[in-house]
């Protein structure tokens, strides 16, 4: 469709101004241009320079792009307004993102490790405080009843 041409890069021309000049409204072609980008194809935002597109224009770029040589390369770049450096910054960004989930599930395990261990560790020092106030209130009991049977009342000494 020659309308969705007129809004890739290098012309990408606003909705506004390409709806003035096709006499189209401007909601008609923002529908078409996400049906477009629904089917995978490169669309970005006209007022948008490189930096401020899309995470899938960003990744509908690496791919298009994976399979040309230095000449091809070059020529996608002119066309559509990137450097080949870009290219390379996204396409390291694309496979870290793979890196993403396996280093947050280490990250998770370890987490949850530390955490057990925590758990443990209070349980066993709330045992011991459990036993050590156990003791506590059975000697008091004791002693209670050692002055009950020996007569003692409160603060006498032998």
């Amino acid at each position: 469709m020659a309308v969705l041409a007129k809004m890739l890069p290098p012309n990408n021309m606003p909705l506004g101004r390409l709806a003035k000049e096709e006499g189209i409204s401007v909601a008609t072609l923002g529908k078409w241009r996400a049906e477009a980008r629904a089917k995978g194809q490169f669309l970005p935002d006209a007022n948008a320079g490189p930096e401020g597109w899309t995470s899938e224009d960003k990744l509908a770029a690496v791919i298009e792009t994976a399979s040309l040589n230095e000449t091809e390369l070059g020529e996608y770049c002119r066309r559509r307004g990137i450097y080949a450096e870009q290219l390379d910054v996204w396409r390291a960004a694309c496979a870290r993102a793979n890196d993403w989930e396996r280093t947050a599930t280490s990250r998770i395990a370890r987490e949850t490790k530390d955490a057990r261990q925590r758990i443990q560790q209070l349980e066993r020092e709330l045992t011991r405080k459990e036993k050590a106030l156990a003791e506590a209130a059975a000697l008091m009991i004791l002693r209670k009843k050692v002055d009950a049977i020996w007569g003692r009342k409160d603060g006498e000494d032998e």
